[in-house]
């Protein structure tokens, strides 16, 4: 009788498309289901009461062993352009176990990590290890607390089993909460797909749950590509505006609803490089957190490719309507990035020295090794430790540009100051400290760390006792590498 209080709405849609585009079938049992962290906050905002049940019938729920009345369990099919070469996908362990719906009608997809094998395994196991859990549950919440766009984790289970990776690790599963698990990647595999009604089926599906509004439009084929473009340079400069290095932009990893997806070899900047790459298998650089834009409308070209046939009966008319709106990212992406470096700076109206103030800054912090968040703190009087680097000659005389600059439109530093700590973090994940309470968990089965960096990644804008701590950059931190947990 508990369960029927928790709350569960499902309204399972996606698995009412066609059977090419998805397999049905429940998670596969785990041993001795174990509770290790869940989202209480993220429960209430989705309108889910767990207040009666206790931890033991939370892990045979979030394990997947005793599913909620009216769950659909699913895996999706999709494609993608891994590494920039194209591969037939599909979650491989994964599972959407239904569609949740708050009071307000948001429809969440409630997914499971590392749920078993499914069609699309390719003879992986389909298990997850639980410092990857851990991993994505921590940085897609602070994300989350950061202002970005992106899936939520509600919980972390351990399964009692064990994964073979490179060494014997423990088995976990992670609950993914997001408002779609559409990608570039869906929309690729529809446009091969056996079955020909898929593609159009899929694109009236995407309307009705995202972008209803465009039902009326005379070309919603062009004008989903025109907002999808939108929704990705928003996010790239939100990823860009607090140093987050994605690591896996594959198509697969591009979602429809411009929500960071998949926190697999990802990681924060500490020091300002532009080549900055985490990722152990990203030898090429391809993406590195400079050239993540650039990837971004990569991925958009891959979409328009998809959505050609319905943007026009006449393929060469079709390809030059997706050219025309393709064509607008630069100029769209540099006018978002400038706005968003000027937040940073507090830099009130126009002026023609402020897109060089901002690359000076920026070729400054590469030239002298300078940390990235911190040196915004610095410029906010937010960063108390003494740091030589910021008595560095050529800083000194930037920042009395910079200064000069804050003064013209009748602006005052107060005002500024206001505008920078909107949008420049006191405190990011640190890789550093990441790892650190990682491997208490895993190692030591110790959660205390992982723990209290969540908690204080729930503020990373404001001032507390514990902020400086959280600032510090490790004495060396080169070479720093993140896989992707498959």
């Amino acid at each position: 009788m508990l369960r029927n209080k928790i709350g569960w709405k499902f309204d399972n849609t996606y698995s009412s498309l066609s059977e090419s585009m998805l397999s049905k079938l429940n998670p596969t049992p785990v041993k001795t289901p174990e509770l290790v962290l869940f989202n209480e906050k993220l429960s209430k905002e989705i309108d889910l009461d767990f207040s009666q049940i206790d931890n033991k019938e939370l892990a045979l729920i979030f394990s997947g062993n005793q599913l909620p009345n009216g769950s659909e369990s699913i895996a999706q099919a999709y494609a993608g352009h891994q590494f920039g070469h194209f591969t037939i996908l599909g979650d491989g362990r994964a599972l959407i176990i239904g569609e949740h719906l708050d009071r307000n009608k948001n429809r969440y997809d409630i997914q499971f990590k590392g749920s078993g094998k499914t069609p699309y395994s390719r003879n992986a196991d389909g298990r997850a290890a639980l410092g990857p859990m851990l991993r994505e549950y921590l940085i897609s919440e602070a994300m989350h607390s950061l202002k970005v766009p992106t899936t939520r984790s509600l919980a972390v289970i351990k399964t009692g089993e064990d994964v073979i990776r490179e060494s014997i690790l423990e088995g976990a599963i992670l609950t993914r909460v997001a408002s779609s698990h559409i990608r570039v990647g869906t929309f690729q595999y529809a446009l091969i797909s056996k079955n020909k009604d898929d593609l159009k089926t899929l694109f009236d599906y995407t309307l009705n749950r995202h972008y209803s509004d465009l039902k009326k439009s005379k070309f919603p084929a062009t004008d989903l590509l025109k907002v999808v473009l939108e929704k990705q340079i928003d996010l790239i400069c939100n990823w860009m505006r607090i140093g987050f290095v994605h690591g896996v932009m594959n198509t697969d990893n591009m979602t429809i609803s411009g929500e960071t997806i998949d926190y697999g070899p990802c990681a924060f900047m500490d020091k300002y490089d532009p080549e900055t790459v985490f990722s152990s298998i990203d030898h090429q650089r391809r993406y590195s957190y400079f050239n993540q834009p650039r990837i971004a409308k990569w991925n958009l070209e891959r979409f328009a490719e998809s959505l050609l046939p319905l943007i026009n009966d006449n393929s060469k008319v079709a390809i030059e309507v997706a050219t025309e709106v393709l064509k607008e990212f630069p100029k769209k992406y540099k006018s978002k990035w400038l706005e968003m470096m000027k937040k940073k700076l507090g830099l009130v109206g126009d002026d023609r020295n402020d897109e060089q103030l901002i690359i000076e800054l920026l070729s400054w912090m590469h030239k002298n090794k300078a940390d990235y968040t911190n040196t915004f703190c610095f410029l906010m009087n937010e960063y108390k430790c003494k740091k030589e680097v910021y008595s560095e000659k050529q800083f000194i005389l930037w920042k009395k540009k910079w200064v000069d600059r804050i003064k013209l439109n009748n602006n005052s530093q107060e005002k500024s100051f206001k505008i920078m700590r909107e949008v420049n973090p006191l405190i990011i994940p640190r890789n550093h400290l990441v790892e650190e309470a990682l491997k208490y968990a895993t190692e030591m089965n110790d959660l205390s760390k992982v723990q209290k960096l969540i908690k204080v990644l729930q503020n990373p804008y404001d001032e507390i006792s514990t902020t400086s701590a959280y600032q510090s950059v490790p004495f060396s931190h080169e070479n720093y590498i993140t896989y992707c947990g498959t």
